[in-house]
């Protein structure tokens, strides 16, 4: 593996700018790889043992993608909405795994670690490069079953959905009421389509308006 300044060199690069939360990246997937025996997860010959867990959708996860080469489409970075500064690296060749948390007690004792920079941004961002590992981080060595659907390589599970018609892959179908369905037609979807939201304008426009007696 490359060295921690050229890795963060290269993170903060891929990411657009430098910040905290690259430095804890970084040293997260550092560790994390090292702990796991995985010394250069951008390597072919480790490229596919290696999946990792990201709890959180900021700065930091971008830096671990960066440092393992793990990747969404690869099917090797997994998000876990936790909302939590924390990753999981898994060794599929062993099973060994370890998550890793950022510990939040770390941003105080950044003043201690670089009192001479006044800049709370930029204290932390130095105080992170050189703070022992136990001040940044919680370590638990823990144990992770990799479903068969969530395994990287080619598509094994298909359904389609029996009111929509989709095809819905990797077992991410859901049963309701007897049915196969995807799952914005079972659970909701995040976004509304045009055309319903111009219908409903229109019906709301022709609803006559009451008017007081």
């Amino acid at each position: 593996m490359e060295t921690f300044e050229v890795l963060l060199q290269e993170s903060a690069e891929a990411h657009g700018h430098l910040c905290p939360g690259q430095v804890v990246g970084v040293r997260m997937a550092m560790e994390g790889c090292r702990r796991i025996g995985l010394d250069n997860p951008r390597e072919r010959s480790q490229i596919k043992k290696l999946i990792v867990y990201v709890e959180m959708d900021r700065c930091a996860a971008d830096a671990i993608s960066q440092v393992t080469g793990a990747r969404l489409g690869r099917r090797s970075l997994k998000f876990v909405d936790n909302g939590i500064m924390a990753a999981t690296f898994v060794n599929l060749d062993t099973g060994k795994s370890v998550r890793i948390v950022s510990k939040e007690s770390a941003r105080t004792l950044a003043a201690s670690k670089a009192p001479q920079i006044r800049d709370r941004h930029r204290q932390q961002l130095e105080a992170y490069k050189t703070m022992a590992c136990e001040d940044l981080f919680h370590i638990q060595a823990v144990k992770v079953d990799v479903d068969a659907c969530d395994m990287p390589g080619p598509t094994k599970f298909k359904a389609v959905c029996q009111k929509c018609g989709q095809v819905v892959r990797d077992k991410r179908e859901v049963m309701k009421n007897n049915q196969i369905l995807c799952r914005p037609c079972a659970l909701g979807t995040y976004f509304t389509p045009v055309q319903e939201q111009e219908q409903d304008k229109r019906e709301n426009e022709k609803e006559p308006h009451s008017m007081a007696v």
